[in-house]
């Protein structure tokens, strides 16, 4: 299947929304399919983002950049792609996460909306739902239940939307894992508990630094965010033990984790974006939950409702809630003290994404049963030709 994968943001980037895309086009690359990636292009030219995110095939990417960063450019930006894509051949199918490329490429082919939060920034206002009533519509990807949800309640006097629920994943860690591993800092006969990801408002950063004052005799390490949020949190620790390790490429993150004892994912109730430019705590399925699981590591996370649509307390992970730092350093204390636990928790975790949470699994799953136009000129689902 030719594909031709719109995305509204940058590659490479720092941000988490360039690992989800680059994932997914690497694992429909891998099924077989004929995968062009359309993105922004990244801060740093020179770099090359197969190498940056660790992916393995090295499908095309094509940068195309906006005249300015408003509505109106994003726009120009979307007609620019679609001549691009209209000069052939043909895709079978449009996917991504830009709803401006794909209001403008949805009478190219069949097309597919992945969408992971309520957008309320999109200009002029009804450009979202005047996507969803489009007839080339063959599918809505939401990340949760939840979102799922939202959107039907949202949406409602669209009729039935052909939502599929896909949460994020994690591929399952390769021979590079092993290798080439960091020399951390700190204490080396001490458990190591490890935070991987962004340092913005509602990601726990908080509850982490709590801990580590609760338990001197453990070394934390937080690996990622961006230089101001590093530098924020480093002024607000007091513990020496603490050591904040910076953003690192996305392919160099399975090294870190095969480091750690246990891990953590305290989310509070408002998880924000950079720059606090959106709030997604109703909704989040974030890839760290599923890396840490692909690595069969024990985890303490945010006992909220919807990442129970993944975690089960004293299953694949401990859950505590977020505004209890008592509880989580009980969690924390359990872990240390029960080897045993730490296995089993870990050792299910990993069971279940290779089971279920892989990517190559999801790319197969969000083109499952999705038509075809006839090739033969009688067309489909009134697409034009």
């Amino acid at each position: 299947m030719r594909i031709s994968y719109l995305h509204g943001g940058s590659i490479p980037s720092l941000f988490a929304n360039g690992v989800h895309v680059m994932r997914m086009c690497d694992a429909f690359a891998a099924a077989g399919h004929d995968i062009t990636l359309y993105s922004m292009p990244g801060p740093d030219p020179a770099e090359d983002p197969y190498t940056y995110y660790g992916v393995s095939n090295r499908f095309p990417i094509r940068l195309v950049a906006a005249p300015g960063h408003t509505p109106n450019g994003y726009w120009q930006r979307a007609d620019t792609i679609r001549r691009m894509v209209a000069r052939g051949p043909r895709p079978d199918i449009v996917y991504g996460r830009d709803p401006y490329a794909l209001s403008v490429l949805a009478d190219l082919a069949p097309f597919v909306y992945e969408v992971h939060q309520l957008r309320k920034d999109l200009v002029p206002v009804g450009t979202e739902r005047k996507l969803l009533g489009k007839p080339g519509l063959a599918r809505v990807v939401a990340i949760t239940h939840a979102l799922a949800g939202d959107l039907r309640k949202k949406y409602e006097d669209l009729g039935t939307l052909p939502i599929l629920v896909a949460p994020d994943c994690a591929d399952p860690p390769g021979p590079t894992a092993t290798t080439r591993a960091p020399q951390l800092p700190g204490r080396p006969d001490v458990p190591r508990v490890g935070y991987v990801g962004h340092l913005y408002d509602g990601r726990g950063i908080g509850l982490v630094l709590d801990l580590a004052d609760r338990f001197p005799g453990l070394d934390f390490h937080l690996v990622g965010g961006t230089a101001e949020d590093r530098a924020r949190w480093e002024k607000a620790c007091r513990a020496s033990h603490v050591y904040f390790h910076g953003h690192r490429p996305p392919s160099a993150l399975p090294a870190y984790y095969g480091l750690f004892d246990v891990v953590l994912a305290p989310y509070e109730t408002k998880v924000y974006t950079w720059g606090r430019l959106g709030e997604t705590g109703r909704w989040a399925s974030p890839m760290k939950v599923f890396e840490y699981m692909s690595h069969g590591l024990p985890m303490i996370a945010s006992d909220l409702p919807v990442l129970r649509e993944v975690l089960q307390n004293g299953v694949n992970c401990l859950l505590r809630p977020p505004e209890d730092p008592e509880a989580w350093a009980e969690a924390l204390g359990e872990l240390v003290a029960d080897g045993a636990l730490r296995r089993r928790l870990g050792d299910e975790a990993r069971r279940q994404v290779l089971e279920r949470y892989t990517w190559r699994r999801r790319a197969d799953d969000v083109l499952a049963d999705i038509g075809l136009p006839d090739r033969t000129g009688t067309g489909e689902a009134g697409l034009p030709k």
